[in-house]
This record gives C-alpha cells, structure tokens and sequence, in this order.
C-alpha cells in the first residue's frame, strides 16, 4: 500500500487550501481514512477522519467549521478541503489509512503518506 498527499502549498491567512491523497493498493473496508499534522516542535495530532462508509466525520475542535474531509471510494481517494486557514493550521499534514486488527477487533493507523507542508502567512 502506497500513500501519497497532493495539494500543500502556501496561502495567506483566510484563504483556502485542498489536500488530497491517493491510497494505492489499499481496500477502503471496515476502517477509514484520515488526516493528521505535526507542527514544529509539537506532536502529531489528529485533524479529520471518516469511517469507510463515510457516515461517521471527525473533526478536531481547531477545525471544525472550516475544514471538510470526504472520500472517493472507488478511487481509494481521500480529500481535505480547508477554509478560513490561521497561522496556526500551519504544520505537515499526513493523510492516513487505518488498518484491521483482527487480535484486537479494531482499526488502528497504519498506512502514513510523506506529508505534504501547508504553511499559512499574514
């Protein structure tokens, strides 16, 4: 399985930026897909994820609002469109696709892009 994010870049602060992310080879089944950022000198933390129906979203209280996370199953495509950008959203995002336990009956992170830096200036 191959994970890769498309679409960081630079953007003025209340502008507007799109991610997406490519999950070759992976079967979008029972576990879903997600977003996830590091920014420097912090941990990563989770930023939006949808279950593999896409009847369940996560948002983190940081974003809710103004990021919208969505899927293209049969494209094993996952996108982030994210509005009203803040400085602080700067950070790298990692788009995440989440992995069957069958020991522990549950979904865990597994598959991880390379990131892709989204920086937001004044």
């Amino acid at each position: 399985v191959q994970v890769m994010e498309t679409g960081g870049g630079s953007v003025q602060a209340g502008g507007s930026l799109a991610l997406s992310c490519v999950a070759s080879g992976y079967i979008l089944s029972r576990c879903g897909m997600g977003w996830y950022r590091q920014a420097p000198g912090k941990e990563r933390e989770l930023v939006s994820r949808i279950s593999d129906s896409g009847s369940r979203i996560t948002y983190a209280d940081s974003v809710k609002g103004r990021f919208a996370i969505s899927q293209d199953s049969t494209k094993n495509t996952l996108y982030l469109q994210m509005n009203s950008l803040k400085i602080e959203d700067t950070a790298v995002y990692y788009c995440l696709a989440e992995w069957w336990d069958s020991t522990w009956g549950t979904c865990r992170p597994y598959y991880w892009g390379q990131g892709t830096q989204v920086t937001v200036s004044t």
